[in-house]
């Protein structure tokens, strides 16, 4: 076995156990399944014949199962509604054996869920038609803002590493993170950002992982004039006062940025005909995490990263991956 596999499935194994904060917009995702078989006399849309729904975790949620999955010890800071979406969010986390003592319910606060209809024929594989997303930012008031931050202080106190989940729902505060920073530093605690639109507004972190789409918005770059991948991110890891930087590129793979280090290119794992992208990045950043704090250098946590990737992209919905799941793929690739 080659001496890099080694060091990867070593790394796997460090896994278990890891005390890592997801800190983010827990959002529920609705599946709901049908069949057509013919148009609506009504208007020109398809008649749906209703079948079955399935609700899994998606944004924050989809990086605290992927990291329970892989035998980490997970706590979940985030803020929910007193609505039937909150509840049922925390009953999946119950469900997975996770604690959910340092989770707000507010209010105020409308729990975000995305519902997706698919819809095919009987026997056929179903196809999403179309989504539905019932969504509200979180409010601004003092009395929230200090319980999320007494909130993270809490979880503060057990956790090696925070992984920030920010999907622009605004559960991450950037004032509160400021606030914090210098504990979180003083503690040597790895900090890991995934963040939709709001990724310059983070400094000082360890590492981000954003996709390409991500990196031209942050940097406002124009797609259709072509993008210079390296340039892009030198700026980030200057922007940002980061210690790494893993941008995500789909059917290409991944770029690594490191300070004083040549850039790292890493080809997609396994084959590039894609079943279902959705959530991947949560799988990336999570397995990033984790390998980070079971001590690995950022070159050994971007390729098992990318073996995660690659795994998950060929499952269907929001999906996770268990760590036998992952050791096995390294040996595969022996």
């Amino acid at each position: 076995m080659k001496k890099e596999n080694t060091e990867l499935l070593e790394c796997i194994e460090n896994f278990r156990g890891r005390s890592i904060i997801v800190w983010g917009d827990f959002i529920l995702d609705e599946y709901l399944y049908g069949n057509t078989k013919r148009i609506s006399r009504e208007a020109p849309v398809l008649i749906l014949s209703y079948k079955d729904t399935l609700f899994s975790l998606g944004g924050a949620g989809n990086a605290l199962l992927n990291l329970k999955a892989l035998g980490a010890d997970p706590i979940p800071v985030g803020v929910i509604g007193p609505d039937t979406v909150g509840r049922r969010i925390l009953k999946i986390i119950e469900e997975n054996k996770i604690s959910t003592e340092h989770i707000i319910i507010d209010e105020l606060v409308q729990t975000p869920t995305k519902t997706r209809i698919l819809a095919g024929e009987e026997t056929a594989k179903k196809q999403q038609i179309l989504r539905i997303d019932r969504e509200q930012k979180i409010p601004e008031g003092t009395d929230l803002k200090k319980a999320i931050e007494d909130s993270l202080g809490k979880a503060e106190e057990r956790a090696d590493s925070l992984l920030i989940s920010d999907y622009n729902y605004y559960t991450v505060k950037i004032d509160i993170f400021d606030r914090i920073l210098p504990d979180l530093q003083k503690r040597n605690i790895a900090i890991g950002v995934d963040s939709r639109f709001r990724l310059l507004k983070f400094h000082d972190i360890t590492f981000a992982t954003p996709n390409e789409p991500e990196v031209e918005t942050a940097l406002n770059l124009d797609h259709d004039e072509g993008v210079d991948l390296e340039a892009a991110g030198r700026r980030l890891l200057e922007a940002t006062r980061s210690q790494s930087m893993l941008i995500t590129r789909g059917s290409q793979g991944m770029t690594l940025f490191e300070r004083n280090e040549d850039p790292l290119h890493i080809p997609i794992y396994g084959t590039t005909d894609i079943v279902d992208g959705t959530g991947a990045g949560d799988t990336v950043i999570s397995v990033f995490i984790l390998a980070l704090a079971s001590g690995a250098p950022f070159r050994t946590a971007a390729r098992l990263a990318n073996i995660a990737g690659g795994i998950v992209v060929m499952k269907k919905g929001t999906s996770t991956l268990t760590a036998d799941e992952l050791s096995r793929a390294v040996l595969a690739a022996n």
